[in-house]
């Protein structure tokens, strides 16, 4: 399994944080795409899709690993085998864009663009780590079920979660 990069953060206006990754793995677009968009992929790395209408404005419904709660919205980007896009309500949108690096290898370019519950708390930093660290282990999770191992529930609060929720929380301002 190769190495997930660390993501980015940045602000986009007083309120809104836009989230970054680019995990380029060592799969075809085609065996990726189900995995970010049919119910069984979901399931075996990120979440169960309760509903999931494979369309553009299709609805959608995602529950955590582990019977967390359900996260509705729409599908708001649809270009298959390329793009996806689902906007949930408590999570805001995230977006896959799926590009292929020669005939076996593709670089997913994520963003998630969210509203944090404490606009304005050290910038947003604070809710940002929380989200990288859960991405991060999302696209570990992911690489995991592509190579035939699909996560349990407790995958996502692992010691690993820990360990990468401290690697993207900014050191404290000295005094």
């Amino acid at each position: 399994m190769s190495p997930v990069s660390h993501g980015t953060s940045e602000s986009r206006g007083e309120d809104r944080r836009l989230l970054r990754f680019e995990p380029h793995l060592p799969h075809a677009y085609e065996t990726i795409w189900p995995a970010l968009t049919t119910p069984d992929g979901l399931r075996g790395w990120l979440a169960e899709a309760d509903v999931l209408e494979r369309h553009l404005g299709g609805a959608v419904t995602l529950r955590g690993p582990g019977g967390g709660p359900a996260l509705s919205g729409q599908i708001t980007a649809w270009d298959v085998e390329r793009v996806v896009e689902y906007t949930l309500s408590g999570l805001g949108r995230i977006r896959f864009h799926l590009e292929p690096v020669g005939t076996d290898s593709t670089v997913i370019r994520f963003s998630h663009e969210y509203t944090p519950d404490r606009p304005g708390s050290a910038g947003g930093r604070a809710a940002d780590a929380d989200h990288l660290a859960g991405w991060h282990r999302s696209f570990e999770l992911l690489e995991s079920a592509l190579e035939g191992h699909p996560a349990a529930p407790p995958a996502r609060t692992d010691q690993r979660l820990a360990a990468l929720r401290a690697s993207y929380t900014p050191p404290a301002a000295a005094a």
